[in-house]
């Protein structure tokens, strides 16, 4: 909570860059309109950032992020080659703060581009896998390795459970165990020693490979889906395409209760959009609805998608849904919905 109030909530408010700008202040403003007492700390990190200071992510940051109750993060830029000194910043946030579980939701909307009848929950493990950065040259071969633990495993299974419990009760574990005995295997039987603590949840298994295309064919049938850090990724991401795109993807990045949530949506920092005011706000606005369920505000949350749904049925929409609004109007037909209650 706030020093100054101890019912205010703090938010440590990270734009990033690109569109990262556009949209965090949006969802601000919708946090605001649904009532959630709060006062917004603002903290740097991004390619803006290192190019500025020596460092994608500085400890100021990092520090301020600790002191928090939660962290609302834009999106960063990121190249696509190696530069000395520069290293993701999210993926670094997510490390310093132990965020390892990361929730991705998956929606039907009403719009022609979203399949109906999708409503699954991606659980990713954040903090192990290839995304552990241990590369190396030998020549002409370039080496990763790929890490897999069983508390990692343990807790991130525990997480994915306890999901699926309060939700329909079915639970499918990503892996490719027949090709990666070890990592794969490991993570695989670590899973489903924890599920069979669970009784009551219907527990299933799938290659991952398999998995992408159920996920194409059949997505209405899954429920909760837990995958290790790489193939959480590449799949929510998929999932994403299925109910309207990126513009509307969010996420949360949750750890042990100590730790402060980061809340974001799962686009990128959009450059070749940045500045024109065209953004999809509505991934920013849909992690802070994630946000207000964190801090066990449902009924602000449920007020926030209920607008959010509305808009996007009857528009304003911008242009990657097929509208010509701006980033601006659809926030403020959205903050109408709220504060007028017609939704």
């Amino acid at each position: 909570m706030s020093n100054n109030d101890p019912h205010r909530f703090q938010l440590c408010i990270i734009e990033g860059d690109g569109i990262g700008r556009e949209v965090i202040p949006a969802a601000q403003t919708v946090l605001r309109a649904a009532g959630l007492p709060f006062d917004a700390v603002h903290a740097e990190a991004g390619w803006d950032c290192f190019e500025q200071h020596g460092t994608a992510l500085p400890d100021e940051t990092v520090a301020l992020a600790r002191r928090s109750d939660a962290v609302l993060f834009g999106a960063v830029s990121s190249p696509s080659r190696r530069v000395p000194g520069y290293a993701s910043p999210i993926v670094e946030l997510r490390r310093r703060l132990d965020l390892f579980a990361n929730l991705r939701p998956a929606h039907s909307w009403p719009i022609a581009a979203s399949r109906p009848g999708i409503d699954l929950l991606i659980v990713r493990e954040n903090s192990e896998g290839l995304y552990v950065r241990r590369e190396r040259r030998e020549g002409d071969t370039a080496i990763a390795e790929r890490v897999i633990s069983r508390p990692g495993a343990e807790r991130i299974a525990r997480v994915a459970c306890a999901w699926a419990m309060r939700r329909r009760k079915q639970l499918t574990i990503v892996h490719k165990a027949n090709v990666l005995p070890e990592t794969c295997g490991l993570f695989r039987q670590t899973a489903l020693d924890v599920a069979a603590a669970h009784p009551a949840l219907t527990v299933g298994e799938m290659l991952v490979d398999a998995m992408a295309l159920r996920l194409v064919t059949h997505p209405q049938r899954y429920d909760v889906i837990v995958a290790s850090n790489l193939f959480g990724d590449i799949l929510s991401d998929e999932a994403a395409g299925l109910v309207g795109g990126m513009g509307l993807a969010p996420s949360a990045n949750v750890g042990a209760t100590r730790s402060p949530a980061l809340f974001e949506p799962v686009h990128g920092s959009a450059p070749d959009i940045a500045g024109q005011g065209v953004a999809n706000p509505i991934a920013a606005i849909l992690s802070a609805a994630m946000l207000l369920d964190h801090f066990d505000e449902r009924e602000r949350a449920a007020r926030v998608r209920r607008a959010v749904e509305q808009v996007i049925r009857r528009g304003p929409r911008t242009p990657d849904l097929g509208g010509t609004a701006t980033t601006t109007q659809v926030v403020r037909a959205i903050e109408r919905q709220i504060i007028n209650g017609k939704n």
